[in-house]
């Protein structure tokens, strides 16, 4: 499986959220702090990464858009954002894309497949 990864600081909270914003149907727990998202195309693991950091280290997190999710529909995607309480960065940008923050601060984008 070929997947991004993205640092997060509770690994149930974040797989709640990202399945909920990214209608995530499936996926798998490892470890207790590793979720695996079944999805299209490159997969996403949400990882609270206990290795890399120190204990009492706050998480490093992506402070550009590390990922980009596509959408059909760039309006309705932004729609259910701002209306799920999601941190928009933001407005929708040249009506093709726009970015917001996880939970844990991580920037990342959506942007409408053409």
């Amino acid at each position: 499986m070929r997947a991004v990864f993205i640092p997060v600081s509770n690994v149930k909270k974040a797989k709640e959220w990202y399945s909920k914003m990214l209608g995530i149907e499936n996926g798998e727990v490892y470890f207790d702090h590793i979720f695996a998202a079944e999805m299209d195309g490159a997969g996403m693991i949400l990882d609270t990464m206990p290795m890399w950091r120190k204990e009492n280290e706050d998480l490093p997190t992506y402070n550009v858009p590390a990922v980009q999710f596509g959408t059909n529909d760039i309006k309705a995607s932004f729609q259910f954002m701002k209306e799920n309480g999601v941190e928009l960065v933001t407005d929708i940008q040249h009506d093709h894309f726009f970015v917001f923050k996880d939970p844990d601060g991580n920037m990342l984008m959506v942007c409408e497949d053409k």
